[in-house]
Order: C-alpha cells, then sequence, then structure tokens
C-alpha cells in the first residue's frame, strides 16, 4: 500500500484525485497541504509539507507555483517523491524541478492525460513530415477560472512541434499589437476562456490549399486525476531522476487502465 499526500487537497482537483484513490486498493491519502486547511473526516490537512504527521511515500501536487519552495524543500529533506501537476510555473521554477530531480524522483508534465501525450507524439510527427512547409497555430480553450495562459499543456505540445523542428521556432503570444506579415518561424498561441470547458487543445497545420488539424477534448478532471494517481504509483519506488507520461506508458501502467 502507497501512502500518498496531496497537495491542494482541498482544491477542484484535490477532492478528484481523493475521490478516485479512495476507489484503489494499491495506494491511499494519509495527508492533505492546502492553504485552506478545512477538515474534511476522511484524512489530515496542514497548511504545508513540514506539519505532516506521518511521513508517505510520494506527494502529489495539483496547488500553485508559490507552493513550490516548500514542497522541493519538503522533499529533498526528507527522500519523498513528487509528482507535480500544478502548470504556471517560471523558467526560474522549471529549473528548481529539474535540479531537485538529481536528488529525489520527480514526475514532471504539464498534462496528465494518455490522450494528449498521445496528440504531442502524433504533433511531432507530423511536423517532421510537413517539413517546415506549414504555419503552426496551437489553440487552447479553459475554463473561465483558469489563471494561467496559455496553458501548460499547449506550450507542451509547441516544444514537441518545436523539438521536431530542431528547435528554429518560437512563439508568438500576442499578434494583434505587430502590423506585420506572419513570420515564418513561428508557432502561434491562442487562449480562450469561458464557461466550464474542462480543457480543448488544437494544433494547425496550414499549408499550401490544406490544412491538417489535429485536437484532443477532455470531458472532465479525472483522465487527468487518475494519470496523476497512476504517476504516483509509479514514481513511489523509484531512483532520483526526472520522470514524464513516456516513462509511465513504457512501464505498461496506462494512465486509464488502473482507476
Amino acid at each position: 500500500m502507497i501512502n500518498v499526500a496531496i497537495t491542494g487537497a482541498n482544491g477542484k482537483m484535490g477532492k478528484v484525485i481523493a475521490s478516485i484513490i479512495e476507489g484503489r486498493e494499491d495506494c491511499r491519502v494519509i495527508a492533505g497541504i492546502d492553504l485552506n486547511t478545512a477538515e474534511n473526516g476522511k484524512f489530515p490537512i496542514v497548511d504545508e509539507p513540514a506539519k505532516m504527521e506521518s511521513r508517505p511515500d510520494v506527494i502529489l501536487d495539483f496547488s500553485h507555483p508559490s507552493a513550490l519552495d516548500k514542497l522541493l524543500e519538503y522533499c529533498i529533506t526528507s527522500g519523498v517523491p513528487a509528482v507535480i501537476a500544478t502548470t504556471g510555473f517560471s523558467e526560474a521554477q522549471t529549473a528548481k524541478i529539474k535540479a531537485a530531480a538529481e536528488q529525489i524522483p520527480i514526475f514532471y508534465s504539464f498534462n496528465m492525460s494518455l490522450g494528449i501525450n498521445l496528440l504531442a507524439s502524433l504533433a511531432k510527427t507530423a511536423a517532421k513530415l510537413l517539413g517546415g512547409q506549414f504555419d503552426v497555430e496551437i489553440v487552447e480553450k479553459h475554463h473561465n477560472q483558469k489563471i494561467d495562459a496559455p496553458s501548460g499543456t499547449a506550450i507542451m505540445l509547441g516544444n514537441a512541434v518545436n523539438e521536431a523542428l530542431e528547435e528554429k521556432y518560437h512563439f508568438e503570444y500576442d499578434r494583434h499589437s505587430r502590423r506585420m506579415k506572419r513570420e515564418k518561424y513561428e508557432i502561434g498561441m491562442h487562449s480562450v476562456r469561458g464557461g466550464t470547458i474542462v480543457g480543448e487543445h488544437e494544433i494547425i497545420f496550414a499549408g499550401r490549399d490544406e490544412v491538417i488539424t489535429l485536437t484532443h477534448q477532455a470531458a472532465s478532471k479525472e483522465v487527468f486525476a487518475v494519470g496523476a494517481v497512476n504517476a504516483a504509483v509509479f514514481l513511489a519506488k523509484k531512483e532520483p531522476g526526472l520522470y514524464d507520461m513516456s516513462h509511465l506508458v513504457a512501464d505498461g501502467m496506462s494512465p486509464q487502465s488502473r482507476d
């Protein structure tokens, strides 16, 4: 039995994760970490990792970028692996995550959905085959409560395309302020916020007289939560290093096979 602590335990995703773990037999929640310490009657909730009474086997983080420093400090000091599913980190914070992975196991992904990671793989294949002859635009849509834009997933998809194109491209976020033709080596990023959209991502390859689109739609937050819980089970007994969804899939644990 793997003991899990959830950061952001009283948030929407934290509650979904707790409900998914409750239905499993290979792991359990022993603590929550949240600035809102309202008890749920199932496990204790504290406002920072150091205040947990018991050491978990792994921490699953769905919180806020501001919580990163205390999370990494606790995990490094205690030797606890961390699944980091929070988005909106700065480049400096991402560098801290990668540095911490030299000391402890860290699973870090912009998106825990198997479908999204398949989309990234398909996008890389398309970019290689199209050979830079098509313009690339990425459109992401989320609910009206989402804070960061573009989404971490959109950046992940853009990075996948750019990697396939030998890192020649840059992201263009604000084309409306530039009165000029589209540059050849740019990937357009567009964010839509409205209603209760869980998450939609579209990659557009626009060429001469033809357009190819790759799209993923999430119908509920559970697709991310199931993947995150599987990542926690996967990571609990790993050696220090930086892991992502490709390692999880290669290990044979599909994010939708053990819910």
